[in-house]
């Protein structure tokens, strides 16, 4: 009897259905965006309400209209409003040659709203009571405000330069667009001097269709309507690296969307006199100035601020501090700030904060940070070294010519007693500055070299911090206390010391040297004396009161004697200074914000897709292709074998028992095989290898 086949089981409509899982899956796919998705994205157009085609010529809107309209009868009930309004809003949006363009070319109905609001003004009212027009014309014409605009034939030219453009897209017909030029003049003014910027009208197709947005299908269209901005950081000529804005049309969120993800700006946050202390005076490190923006409306940093900040950043931290009537006594106090907006400049421990009222442009603004940059008492680094004269591999500050200089130097770990002693020298300093040679009433002896050595650069003041450079601090301080000044803090004691360094060049040495350098490489034979540095130096140490005269007495001796004595030529290899690990600039766009930005990009992404009218019949096509592959497979596992009986057919033998005998056939010859392998050798068959003749009693070799 046959077996029963697959398609007559009970449990084949369940499989059937697990087999067709996919097809159906992407039929109902297929079915529910053509149904219910595309008719949403793709709305009855203003050309339907009129009974038109497509992209009809204005005559054609006209006649369309005037054929409406005198069928129209107010008095016989079958007019509605709404049919009015509809009607109505096409004919003035389509007669328009400009709102015409961009809805033709770009899909741009920024006023569509206005139907469904007039809908529900005049629902119970006549529709002759409908005060027409229904659109308000806008001519919008930025060349007259003074904004630039770029077309496709001078956009080339244009971008000759390295720095960022921003771009505003507009319609010269575009309500929108009209009422933004209050912020894009906002905008303009706090770009000046950091970014171009240009205005481009959808009437030039040709660059708009370039630079725009454009559908899976190839349409291009603005996601945000208009205007429409974006820009092009620097150094960028291409669409490729274009970057568009998606946020609030607003001066402020566009001037920071710029400044943030376009320059990769640094903020400069809001301290308040409760914060400004612990989150920024204290953090700011020791070899920078402190630069307090007080703001009276509070508005965010601006672009020129932010680039200040980024290109002073090694020199300079800015904050800003909101202005407040109730704490004008705190400021007026603490920094002897009368009122906003002022700048305050923090340098040295102890030294009077230099303040500046009003507001200016931004030529006013820089000159100030370029002034100010500078601590009065800098720090010895790997990147100031050559610039204070401090480094006997480089040139002093007065002139390659000047075979003589100094360096004073405060070397010291970061404790209390250092800024005490960077203010001492800080006096010093100043004192010196203001000494007036010329003067002979004042004129003082003890005083006068030194006085004269720093007018002429060949004196220069700087402090060292002991810990982080101590190579450098221990090769200068060479005493058994240098450990209270130089490296790692081992006990409570921090010493501050005073080290002048002369510097003296033989200029005929030195150009030989340089010349041998030039001209041949060092090799495995060079002397160890060669490297040495070019300046020889000789250093002192201050053993005296911590007092600004004795201090300036004891720097005058030193360079008189330096400058008229024969002193010893020391030449030696002075450590490198360690490069400091600077303050992280967080600039940017933070990661969380990157990360919102990409989903909101690829769910963008998914949205058109969602509208392209060939989504429907391709998921379609897919369905059947699939649907086709599954019956193809499950038809060629369900085709019938041969039925097999018990009793082989008389013309076709049974392969089984065939099968079974050669089984048989094969195990019989194994066994026999295993048995001849089993059988052990009779002892009168082979010779054993280890067998011996043993000869009897009467053999013949008796």
């Amino acid at each position: 009897m046959a077996k029963e086949t697959p398609s007559s089981s009970p449990t084949s409509m369940p499989s059937g259905l697990k087999a067709y899982a996919v097809p159906i899956f992407l039929f109902v796919l297929a079915m529910f965006f053509q149904l219910f998705l595309l008719p949403r994205s793709f709305p009855p157009s203003h050309y339907d309400v009129l009974g038109v085609k497509m992209y009809s010529s204005v005559d054609d809107v006209k006649d369309a209209y005037e054929t409406i309209a005198s069928k129209w009868d107010s008095d016989s009930g079958d007019s509605l409003p709404a049919d009015f309004i509809k009607i109505q809003y096409a004919y003035e949006l389509l007669t328009n040659l400009v709102w015409k363009r961009d809805y033709d070319l770009y899909g741009i109905d920024e006023s569509v709203h206005i139907i469904e609001e007039l809908e529900k003004q005049y629902a119970v009212e006549d529709f002759a009571k409908i005060k027409l027009p229904l659109l308000e014309v806008v001519s919008y014409e930025p060349e007259r405000e003074g904004f630039m605009s770029i077309s496709s034939q001078d956009f080339a030219s244009k971008f000759q330069d390295s720095k960022p453009w921003l771009i505003q897209v507009y319609s010269s017909g575009s309500k929108s667009s009209a009422q933004f030029a209050t912020a894009w003049r906002r905008i303009v003014a706090l770009l000046d001097g950091v970014a171009n910027h240009a205005m481009l009208e959808l009437g030039d197709v040709q660059l708009v269709t370039y630079l725009a947005e454009k559908k899976p299908t190839g349409q291009v269209f603005f996601r945000k309507g208009l205007p429409s901005i974006f820009s092009f950081p620097p150094n960028c000529k291409t669409a490729d690296c274009l970057i568009r804005f998606e946020g609030e049309l607003s001066a402020d969120a566009i001037t920071d969307w710029f400044a943030t993800t376009v320059l990769g700006l640094p903020r400069v946050f809001y301290h308040t006199k409760e914060t400004l202390v612990p989150k920024f005076l204290s953090k700011v490190p020791p070899n920078k100035v402190k630069v307090i923006l007080f703001s009276q409306t509070g508005e965010r940093a601006t672009p020129i601020v932010r680039q200040a900040a980024k290109d002073y950043w090694n020199f300079a931290s800015l904050s800003h501090v909101l202005w407040r009537e109730e704490d004008a006594s705190f400021w007026w106090n603490a920094l002897e700030v009368e009122s906003a907006p002022a700048i305050v400049i923090m340098k040295d421990p102890g030294s009077k904060p230099v303040v500046y009222h009003g507001s200016g442009n931004r030529t006013w603004f820089l000159d100030i940070l370029e002034q100010n940059k500078q601590l009065q008492l800098p720090q010895l680094r790997s990147t100031t070294s050559m610039e204070l004269g401090c480094d006997a591999r480089g040139y002093s500050r007065a002139g390659y010519d000047k075979a003589t200089w100094y360096c004073a130097i405060l070397v010291g770990r970061q404790s209390v007693e250092l800024n005490k002693m960077r203010e001492t020298m800080c006096r010093v300093q100043d004192a010196l500055s203001k000494y007036d040679e010329s003067d002979e009433a004042s004129k003082d002896p003890s005083i006068t070299p030194a006085a004269s050595a720093h007018k002429t650069k060949r004196l220069s003041f700087a402090w060292l911090d002991g810990e982080a450079q101590n190579k450098y601090c221990f090769f200068y301080v060479q005493s058994e206390t240098s450990y209270d000044t130089c490296g790692t803090r081992r006990a409570p004691i921090d010493v501050p010391r005073i080290l002048i360094v002369r510097y003296h060049r033989n200029a005929t040495e030195t150009a030989n040297v340089e010349q041998k350098s030039s001209k041949w490489p060092k090799t495995v034979w060079q002397s160890e004396a060669d490297d040495v540095d070019p300046a020889a130096q000789l250093v002192v140490s201050y053993d005296g009161p911590a007092e600004t005269p004795e201090i300036i007495k004891w720097l005058s001796k030193m360079v008189d004697d330096g400058d008229n004595r024969n002193l010893p030529f020391y030449r030696a290899k002075t450590p490198e200074l360690v490069p400091e690990s600077a303050e992280p600039m967080r600039s940017g766009v933070p990661k969380s914000v990157k990360a919102t930005q990409k989903l909101l990009r690829i769910w963008n992404r998914i949205k058109d897709y969602l509208a392209d009218p060939r989504m429907g019949p391709t998921l379609l096509l897919g369905a059947l292709l699939s649907a086709g592959n599954v019956w193809w497979m499950r038809s060629r596992s369900s085709t019938p074998q041969p039925a097999q009986t018990n009793q082989p057919s008389p013309n076709q033998p049974d392969v089984n028992v065939e099968e079974k005998k050669k089984k048989e056939r094969k195990r019989e010859q194994r066994r026999k095989n295993a048995k001849e392998k089993e059988v052990p050798a009779s002892i009168t068959d082979n010779e054993p290898k280890d067998a011996v003749q043993i000869l009897s009693s009467g053999s013949d070799s008796d």
